[in-house]
């Protein structure tokens, strides 16, 4: 019913910025609120960023607060994070996620959609 689609990774300087895109398809209701989520080699997936299905309430890893942000286009089924001063810790497979509540999820348990991922590498 649901398909996301992540874009917009690849190779980057540390102090550089790239924005990653997730193309959803489906019923609307079924994607509403959405969230982004990485994974590093090793280590567990982690929440980054999340959006309420209006847009008004978005919540953050505390490591990226100041330099990531989410945004979202309804209208276009598409949902953006923009990162700005990224950092070789930044590195991970970035995970679109999405789900039919309204509200802000932190969880990855608490949503029903995911996309395959998109490379992020930050070099020295």
């Amino acid at each position: 019913q649901v398909q996301l689609v992540e874009s917009g990774g690849g190779v980057v300087q540390a102090g550089g910025s790239l924005r990653l895109s997730c193309q959803a398809s489906g019923r609307s209701f079924n994607v509403r609120a959405m969230g982004w989520f990485r994974q590093a080699p090793g280590k567990e997936r982690e929440f980054v960023a999340a959006i309420s299905w209006g847009g008004g309430n978005r919540s953050f890893l505390e490591s990226v607060k100041g330099r990531f942000t989410i945004s979202r286009d309804n209208a276009k089924n598409l949902v953006y994070l923009q990162m700005n001063n990224l950092k070789p810790e930044d590195t991970a497979v970035y995970y679109c996620a999405a789900d039919q509540d309204i509200g802000v999820q932190r969880r990855a348990d608490e949503y029903e959609y995911w996309g395959q991922g998109t490379q992020v590498t930050v070099s020295s």
